[in-house]
Parts: structure tokens; C-alpha cells; sequence
């Protein structure tokens, strides 16, 4: 990880100097302000493991669907009854904040969509998800980390910095872009390391401020022991529970709101690989969708006014198998969806053209036929939220990729 810092002016001092210091040392980087007065922030969630997209976002007006998936295609009749997104899709029951978000035009969906990744390999497909690249085997840096390296001089973020969650740095924002890291099931380890740096940065350049951070984290770390005990270092559960994605997200919110704090960030979540006992709109993958749920309320909750500026999107490697395998779960497939959530976003809608369930219409006899690239709606949004044109999107950040076109209007 590498920090990049700047001496605070009087009025972040004195804000340092009388708050809790905890999150301090990611206020440090300083981006400009839109010329058009927009705040533009980017949140980037990987979902690793291979996401259902038909029993996250079901078709229910498919006449095959309920057949196929078997016991985890959601319904919109029963005890737990999927939530209609609109006359074809519903949205799984774990996920009312989605379906809130989805009413009020702050959230939608890409379905059918997925990677130009045709194979079946976890490795490979997080790979490619998050290099950018169109197969495999390109592992040095993300497509976010070179977005940021490409954006030009004088852009909405003038200093380049991103914010990384997770136990390491995710691929998708490594590279040459300094990167913030923080791992909230782990918190003393990269914290005490990144805010070390920027102590001893201090102790030279400003030693009042730098006694002010120590105490703040001196007093934020017995507040977390007197709260939750022992165990305060691993209050929640790790990035593949419901709790830890909450925590995740609500401690990342802190660092994207601060009017100095990074402006993309990424967070990875684990444990989405469903083979056995999936469940559909209860069990195991319900629990997870509730916790991305809890993530979304999380960043909407402590964003605030910049809520209205913030496009989240979540991107898994691929989907999985349209029926239902002998153990009640779902094995690796192709086509899945792409959720889009934030004040920014252009909701209200699920994108799709949608392929069809008959036999004849799945990708090899046994997938959702993919229709939609993930990299047209990460081009998308990274052109209307940042200025990236087409040419930098499919030569630098997702190379040889030109005939993936951005998808537009995805941005209100």
C-alpha cells in the first residue's frame, strides 16, 4: 500500500485535533471539487465466489423459470415472496433496501450480463473480472487503479487516490494509483501501519496534530474494547457474513464522505460460491444478499449529501447454472447480473435483453445466455461519472476491448 499525504489546513486540523482519529489518516488526500458542483464518488464491490443471478434478481414472468431453478426460483406469492421490481423481474425478499432504492430511481439492474470469460474457473474468472483484460493471466493491476492513473489533468479528481477494504488490496485497484487499505476484521494490523506512516509524517511537520491522532486512536480502540469485549479487533464476522459486509461498508462510508477523502473505493466479499443448499429466497444465499442489502443502507446512511453523488456497483466473476444441481444448489454458469445502486444512478429499471430459459436459449444447454458485457457498464460508468472517453476506456483501462462499447445513460 503507499499513502499519499498533504499537511492539513487550519480548519481540517482543528476537525482532527477535536474528533476521533480512527478513520483521520484517510482524510489526508485531497481531490477537487466538479466544475459542474457534482462530488463524484465510485464504489466498487466484487462479489467473489459466483453470484445466482436468477435467484438474486428472478425472471418470474419467464413461463421456464419456475421449472428450471426448481426450489430456489423465487416467487411473488408465498410466505417469503420475492419483491416485483417490475412486470417481468423481482428482486429476492433479503434485499428490501434494493427494492426501496429500486422505487425511488436510486437503483437498477443489468441482467443477463457477464464477462467476455467463457470458462468455469474461480481463479481465472476474479482474474479477468478484475484485471480488466479480456482473459486471463494479466494479474499486475485492476481496471480501477488505471482508471484513476487515466483520468486527465484538471478532472474531477485531481489527486489520485483510491480506498481499498478488505484483508489485502483487491485486484481491481492495484496498480500505480496510491490505494488507502483497510481491513475492518482486522483492524490494528493495516490501520496501525498506514497510520504509523502518516505519524511519524507529522511528527515533523505538524507534532501538535500528530499527538492529537495518537490519542484518537488510543481512545477509538478502548471505545471498541469497552463495546464489544475482547474480541474488538473481530467484532463482526469476516467479508463473507452478513454483519462483516455491513461493517465494511459503514466504515468505508466514513472515509468516502469526508470532503477530503478518497473518491473510489473498492471492497471485495467472499463466500458467494453456492454448490450445496443455496437456498432461494431463504438459506444461504438470502443470508448474503441480506448482508449486500445491509451495505447498500450502510453507504446511503453514512454518505449523506454525498449519497446523491456515489454510483455503487456490484460485479461478481460469473453466474451459475440455471438448474438446480442433486445437492440443492447451483454450480458454475455464465450469464448473471450487475447491480447499480446511489444518488447518481439512473434507476428504476432493469436493463436487459433478455435471452430466454427454454434449452435451446441457454449458454451450452445450461447457463443464462450472458447479453450484456460487464466491462460496456463499468466503461459506462466510469465515462459519466469521471470523463473517461471511449478510446482511454478500451486502450488503457480495459485494453483491446473497443468493440465493448460504454453503455449510456446509465448516470442521472
Amino acid at each position: 500500500m503507499s499513502l499519499l499525504c498533504e499537511t492539513p489546513h487550519p480548519s481540517r486540523r482543528a476537525m482532527l485535533m477535536t474528533g476521533g482519529a480512527l478513520f483521520a489518516w484517510a482524510y489526508l488526500p485531497r481531490f477537487a471539487r466538479a466544475a459542474d458542483n457534482r462530488d463524484p464518488r465510485l464504489i466498487v464491490i466484487v462479489l467473489r465466489g459466483a453470484l445466482d443471478g436468477l435467484s438474486a434478481v428472478g425472471p418470474v414472468g419467464d413461463p421456464d423459470y419456475a421449472g428450471l431453478h426448481g426450489d430456489i426460483a423465487l416467487s411473488l406469492t408465498g410466505p417469503h415472496a420475492a419483491l416485483p421490481l417490475d412486470g417481468f423481474f423481482a428482486v429476492n425478499p433479503a434485499m428490501p433496501v434494493f427494492a426501496r432504492l429500486f422505487r425511488d430511481k436510486q437503483a437498477a439492474v443489468v441482467h443477463a450480463a457477464a464477462t467476455g470469460y467463457r470458462e468455469r474457473s474461480h481463479f481465472d474468472g476474479q482474474d479477468v473480472l478484475e484485471s480488466g483484460y479480456a482473459g486471463p493471466g494479466h494479474v499486475a493491476t485492476g481496471w480501477l487503479n488505471r482508471a484513476l492513473v487515466s483520468l486527465p489533468a484538471g478532472a474531477r479528481v485531481a489527486t489520485l487516490s483510491g480506498l481499498a477494504v478488505g484483508p489485502s488490496t483487491p485486484l481491481v485497484i492495484r496498480g500505480a494509483a496510491p490505494v488507502l487499505g483497510w481491513a475492518p476484521q482486522s483492524l490494528p494490523a493495516p490501520a496501525s501501519d498506514l497510520a504509523a506512516r502518516v505519524l511519524d509524517l507529522y511528527q515533523h511537520r505538524d507534532p501538535a496534530l500528530a499527538v492529537a491522532l495518537q490519542k484518537g486512536l488510543d481512545a477509538d480502540r478502548m471505545a471498541l474494547d469497552d463495546q464489544m469485549g475482547p474480541k474488538a479487533m473481530n467484532p463482526k464476522g469476516g467479508l463473507d457474513s452478513a454483519a462483516g459486509m455491513r461493517q465494511a461498508a459503514q466504515g468505508a462510508a466514513k472515509l468516502i464522505a469526508a470532503d477530503d477523502g478518497p473518491r473510489v473505493a473498492a471492497l471485495a466479499f467472499d463466500g458467494w460460491d453456492t454448490h450445496v443448499n443455496e437456498g432461494g429466497a431463504t438459506g444461504r444465499l438470502a443470508t448474503l444478499l441480506g448482508g449486500l442489502d445491509g451495505a447498500f443502507e450502510e453507504f446511503e446512511k453514512g454518505l449523506g449529501e454525498r449519497w446523491k453523488d456515489t454510483a455503487i456497483v456490484a460485479i461478481t466473476e460469473f453466474g451459475r447454472t440455471a438448474q438446480i444441481n442433486g445437492t440443492v444448489g447451483t454450480d458454475h454458469g455464465t450469464g448473471t447480473v450487475v447491480l447499480l445502486a446511489g444518488g447518481a444512478i439512473k434507476g428504476g429499471r432493469v436493463i436487459a435483453d433478455w435471452p430466454g430459459l427454454k434449452p435451446a436459449q441457454l449458454h451450452e444447454q445450461r447457463d443464462l445466455a450472458p447479453t450484456s458485457d460487464v466491462r460496456g457498464v463499468l466503461k459506462g460508468l466510469l465515462a459519466d461519472q469521471f470523463g473517461l472517453s471511449a478510446a482511454v476506456l478500451s486502450d488503457k483501462v480495459f485494453p483491446e476491448s473497443s468493440a465493448v462499447k460504454p453503455m449510456t445513460n446509465l448516470i442521472v
